[in-house]
C-alpha cells in the first residue's frame, strides 16, 4: 500500500486548503481512510476518516463544521477540504490507511499505513 499526500501549503487564518491522497497497491473497498495531523512539540491526533466502502464519516471536535473529508473511488484518492482555517491548525497532515474496516476508530496505532505528510501552516 502507497499513499501519497499533497496540497499543503502557507495560508492565511480564515483561507481555506484541499489536501489530497492518492492510494495505490490493492483494493481499499474494506478500508477506512484517515487523516492525521502533528503539529511541533505535540503528538500525532487523528482529524478526519471515512470508510472506503459506504462513506461513512468521522471528524475531530476540533474541526468539526471546518472540515470535510471526502473519497473519489474512481480516482483512488481521498480528500480533506478544511475551510475557516486557524493558526492552531498548523501542522504536518498525515493520510492513513486501517485495513480492519469499520468501525472507524481515532487511535493511530490502528492505521497500518501512512503517507509521508504534507505541511499546513496557518499565518495569523
Amino acid at each position: 500500500v502507497q499513499l501519497q499526500a499533497s496540497g499543503g501549503g502557507l495560508v492565511q487564518a480564515g483561507g481555506s486548503l484541499r489536501l489530497s491522497c492518492a492510494a495505490s497497491g490493492r483494493t481499499f473497498r474494506s478500508y477506512i481512510m484517515g487523516w492525521f495531523r502533528q503539529a511541533p512539540g505535540k503528538e500525532r491526533e487523528f482529524v478526519a476518516a471515512i470508510s472506503w466502502g459506504g462513506g461513512s464519516t468521522a471528524y475531530a471536535d476540533s474541526v468539526k463544521g471546518r472540515v470535510t473529508i471526502s473519497r473519489d473511488k474512481d480516482k483512488n484518492t481521498i480528500y480533506l477540504q478544511m475551510d475557516s482555517l486557524k493558526p492552531e491548525d498548523t501542522a504536518v497532515y498525515y493520510c492513513a490507511a486501517d485495513p480492519s474496516g469499520f468501525p472507524i476508530r481515532q487511535g493511530a496505532a490502528r492505521y497500518d499505513y501512512w503517507g509521508q505528510g504534507t505541511l499546513v501552516t496557518v499565518s495569523s
